[in-house]
């Protein structure tokens, strides 16, 4: 390989400061533009009235990927920040004085499912054994794959895999094969809501986060999630990656298909390879030109996306009772909510909500005697977004937050923002207010999603949500090596 080529990545959030800091290692001269005028991307932090607040991403889920990914370094997570695991690791409200702690210890996950369905603590086992299976092929095998080529999947071995891993199985069915009781469905099926599809549209293959969720813990970071970001940004600067904030890309100069330079709102940057990390559909539609673009407006308009979101950021004077680090609030009915998100799109009628409460774990993100709340309503994408609409929703899930947890907290609210479509669009040039990427569905799996590298261009490459291996830190930073990998092998 040429030492010190020179690689432009777009976008500062996990999956570009992953491609940044493995391509670094590897010798190119790697330098992160980032139009905000911080780094992390969705997992952006701010502070406010003595609170800080991680703006996005609040579950840490499969410690193992941070870990191989510092590994790859010569470091270890424990270098960077200190994580604790959860325990519980949620709570589940199913309605009024009807709260279920979720337990970090299997024995007595176990001892919650049977008290629920006779039997189901022996099938929880057995769902869960099959579930590792899946993510240890799954996450350890397949989803380091470009998935540039049907190819890469012709071995006999991944044919055997794919039937084990029943990707032509729906979630769904999958789940009621093994229990039967309402409660214990939702439970269940309550990770996949991450993957941004209905359990009956999501291949059973997922049921691997079952596994990352009751085996492998829900953990954070004290200090919050941001503490992962400084963590990579410092391995990043250690490597030689250098950041520019403030930095918007707006076009590119060509030479032979092949881009020479970058053009941001503040100049102009030489670059032998581009990786974007930006919103896959803005630089797609909005940055190439037409000759340049992988894709049609239609082809994305088609895509399936995963939900947006409407978040509020709440600081509390005063410390707050029946509530955990984490909190889903499944007391309306589930079917209603997602039918409209994914079926018939509009803003809910009864929502369910999650509350992430961090300030019960670390006393660091919020003054002494206060609360820090993370309130998140699941919601379409593209849909009109105001701030009458919001605060509607802020009234009705706070009346329902009061009800359920039987105290008083809009009287206690010193400081409130929300954050919702349009922000997403004007923050992270997010296609249609999308919060989670793209829709893992099996026709938007693996060689379906969008490609990771230009048909066009020989030197631009995309990474991120909304290409492999999809939505989530986790496979976010696991894109950020894939595609690393792809720009290296084009200068061996």
């Amino acid at each position: 390989m040429i030492n010190q080529q020179k690689v432009i990545v777009i976008g500062a959030g996990f999956a570009g400061i992953a491609a940044a800091t493995t391509l670094a290692q590897q010798g190119f001269a790697v330098t992160v533009v980032e139009k905000n005028d911080r780094v992390g991307g969705r997992a952006r932090v701010f502070q406010a009235e003595g609170f800080t607040f991680d703006m996005g991403p609040s579950w840490y889920w499969m410690p193992d990927i941070f870990e191989q990914y510092f590994n790859l370094f010569g470091k270890k997570v424990a270098d960077y920040y200190d994580l604790h695991r959860l325990s519980p690791s949620y709570t589940v409200i199913f309605g009024e004085n009807d709260f279920v702690d979720i337990p970090s210890e299997m024995s007595a996950l176990k001892a919650l499912f049977e008290s629920y369905e006779a039997g189901s603590g022996a099938k929880l086992e057995e769902f869960l054994a099959q579930a590792a299976y899946k993510y240890k092929v799954g996450i350890n095998e397949f989803v380091y794959k470009p998935s540039l080529s049907i190819t890469e999947f012709f071995n006999i071995k991944y044919l055997f895999d794919a039937i084990k891993l029943q990707i032509f199985d729906s979630f769904a069915s999958h789940a009621r094969k093994f229990f039967s009781h309402p409660k214990l469905l939702k439970i269940v099926e309550f990770p996949v809501l991450f993957l941004g599809a209905t359990p009956e549209k999501t291949p059973a293959m997922y049921s691997l986060m079952n596994y990352a969720d009751m085996a492998l813990g829900t953990w954070y970071p004290m200090g919050g999630m941001g503490k992962i970001i400084e963590a990579m940004q410092r391995l990043a600067e250690e490597k030689g990656v250098k950041f520019l904030l403030n930095h918007e890309v707006q076009s590119f100069d060509y030479q032979e298909n092949t881009i020479v330079k970058v053009r941001t709102n503040q100049g102009e940057l030489q670059a032998d390879a581009v990786v974007a990390s930006a919103d896959y559909a803005h630089i797609d539609q909005e940055v190439l030109p037409p000759q340049f673009r992988n894709y049609t407006a239609e082809y994305w308009d088609s895509r399936v996306m995963a939900p947006s979101c409407l978040i509020f950021y709440l600081g509390i004077n005063k410390r707050l009772q029946n509530l955990q680090h984490h909190n889903l609030f499944f007391d309306e009915d589930f079917a209603i909510h997602a039918q409209e998100i994914y079926e018939e799109p509009k803003w809910p009628s009864k929502p369910l909500f999650y509350v992430s409460a961090p300030s019960k774990t670390d006393s660091s993100v919020a003054p002494e005697g206060c609360e820090n709340l993370f309130v998140l309503v699941p919601v379409a994408p593209n849909l009109e977004d105001n701030e009458q609409t919001r605060q509607k929703y802020y009234d009705l899930v706070m009346n329902r937050l009061e009800k359920l947890t039987k105290q008083s907290i809009k009287d206690a609210v010193i400081y409130k923002r929300s954050f919702a479509h349009e922000d997403f669009k004007a923050d992270y040039h997010s296609f249609k207010g999308n919060a989670y990427g793209l829709a893992n569905t099996l026709r938007q799996t693996a060689i379906l999603k969008p490609s990771l590298k230009n048909k066009k261009l020989k030197n631009l490459y995309y990474t991120g949500q909304l290409t492999v291996p999809g939505p989530g830190v986790p496979p976010s930073l696991i894109s950020g090596q894939v595609v690393a990998k792809e720009v290296q092998k084009s200068f061996v």
